[in-house]
């Protein structure tokens, strides 16, 4: 992990931590394996957020951390990767960072380095990195945690995703993500106050139009 930090330094590359669609397995993670095969990018480990977020779903079933500093939260499991500047350039896009959907932010995250000396949990070392993640804009982040009812998840499972999450082409045309977070901030939307209810289910129960994004 100390040898992560070093290249980050030298070659200008940023750590990035993902919680959601962007992890191996889940709907999004083809950007990193297009990065990593253009040498764009390079998985660095497992890792788990150093301070608690909010971690809720949102429309379309779209996880979102949310910066909100002294907010009751979880420490978020998620994985770390090495990214140069043009593959930055790749993620902002996918998280529409100019539009107002996800902003990039620093975030501290520790991980378990393996110790020569021993073998196992206990032969290893816990790092803590400096690194960035997409944190859903401030705009409609406080907002969307009070809608959540104030109660998050520590990690956004292949489970959830399965559950929730409603892939670009499933989505019809002409909709506006922004647009669509409003409505599920307002009334419009069921009460979503369990974290647990499956976002899909709602989906089809109240026949609710779905968001068209980048993600």
């Amino acid at each position: 992990m100390a040898g992560a930090k070093i290249v980050s330094n030298e070659t200008k590359q940023t750590l990035v931590f993902v919680y959601g669609t962007l992890k191996k397995d889940f709907p999004n993670h083809y950007l990193f394996e297009q990065l990593i095969s253009q040498k764009e990018a390079t998985y660095v480990g497992t890792c788990i957020t150093h301070q608690p977020h909010p971690l809720v779903i949102g429309p379309c079933g779209i996880p979102y951390m949310l910066y909100l500093p002294g907010s009751v939260g979880h420490q978020i499991n998620g994985e770390l990767y090495s990214v140069t500047a043009q593959g930055l350039v790749s993620l902002d896009e996918l998280e529409g960072t100019s539009v107002g959907h996800y902003e990039r932010r620093p975030v501290q995250v520790t991980t378990r380095e393996k110790s020569d000396a021993e073998e196992g949990e206990k032969g290893r070392t816990v790092v803590l990195v400096d690194a960035e993640a997409y944190f859903a804009h401030r705009n409609f982040g406080e907002r969307m945690w009070a809608r959540c009812g104030r109660v998050g998840l520590d990690e956004y499972s292949l489970e959830r995703a399965a559950c929730d999450y409603v892939k670009k082409v499933n989505r019809p045309e002409g909709w506006s993500f922004l647009d669509e977070i409003e409505n599920f901030l307002s009334e419009a939307y069921p009460n979503l106050r369990d974290q647990n209810t499956c976002f899909s289910n709602i989906i089809r129960k109240t026949e609710l139009p779905r968001c068209s994004s980048g993600r």
